[in-house]
């Protein structure tokens, strides 16, 4: 059973790609907002399948006026390094479920910490539940960190990287999905990895313009944005298929729980 609502995720994330950005679409509440919008990248405000990502750093979230503001999906910031349990994850991950939004789990990766003892925090943290969405290894390098600012070799990067999403797969029964930034890419992650999918930050173009030749499941279009039922400024991301395609999703999920 594990494996095939593995393969019909992936087949549903595979067919969102391979349809591409659909322009149009169905508008959106007007109460879905960008305190900085760029011209860049208003095509996703249009797009019909709109996400936030979360962290303590959002508060306390109303997730019941998330979701009836137009938000379908979160990414939950769970875990950071080898000891860091954010600590809004649990009331987030809970909260989510029950007003009806869509969620995954992410770990931020710490380039100074074994990967093992990374993936050992992720999986004793984060529930193996069988309707989250895949979870997510974030991948960026830290260089206005205090206490590891400082980059590692392609080679050892891809390493570390590999060791997390395989312990990740183990645990939750699902291919992760890779989030990273034009620079990470750019350095570690080009041409690599082609077997996952991807969500790709880009705040001044399309994607396509920035990770030419990355096929991709989610886009990180602003960090400025404003969703009701949360104080201040928000993530925002938009999933890269149809209704139907995400309908999809949704009923794979419920077949698995």
């Amino acid at each position: 059973m594990r494996s095939a609502y593995r393969r019909l995720v992936n087949l549903s994330l595979a067919l969102a790609v391979a349809a591409g950005i659909a322009g149009g679409g169905t508008a959106l509440a007007r109460s879905l907002k960008d305190v900085k919008p760029h011209n860049g990248v208003i095509r996703a405000h249009t797009m019909p399948i709109q996400g936030i990502d979360v962290s303590y750093w959002q508060g306390d979230i109303d997730w019941r006026q998330v979701r009836e503001a137009g938000i379908h999906f979160a990414f939950i910031k769970a875990t950071e390094g080898g000891d860091h349990l954010d600590p809004k994850f649990r009331q987030n991950w809970n909260a989510a479920k029950r007003a009806g939004v869509a969620r995954g789990a992410y770990h931020f990766i710490y380039w100074c910490r074994y990967a093992s003892e990374q993936a050992d925090w992720f999986v004793r943290n984060v529930p193996r539940d069988p309707d989250a969405l895949p979870p997510v290894l974030d991948l960026e390098w830290h260089t206005h960190s205090k206490t590891c600012p400082q980059k590692i070799s392609r080679e050892l990067a891809l390493k570390k990287t590999k060791i997390i999403l395989e312990a990740m797969e183990r645990h939750t029964g699902k291919r992760p999905i890779i989030y990273t930034d034009p620079a990470f890419h750019r350095e570690v992650l080009q041409g690599e990895l082609k077997g996952y999918q991807f969500w790709l930050r880009s705040v001044a173009a399309e994607p396509s313009k920035i990770y030419p030749g990355r096929p991709w499941a989610f886009w990180q279009f602003t960090t400025t944005g404003s969703v009701p039922g949360i104080k201040g400024k928000v993530d925002r991301n938009i999933y890269n298929g149809s209704p139907s395609d995400w309908d999809r999703v949704l009923k794979w999920l419920e077949a698995s729980s």
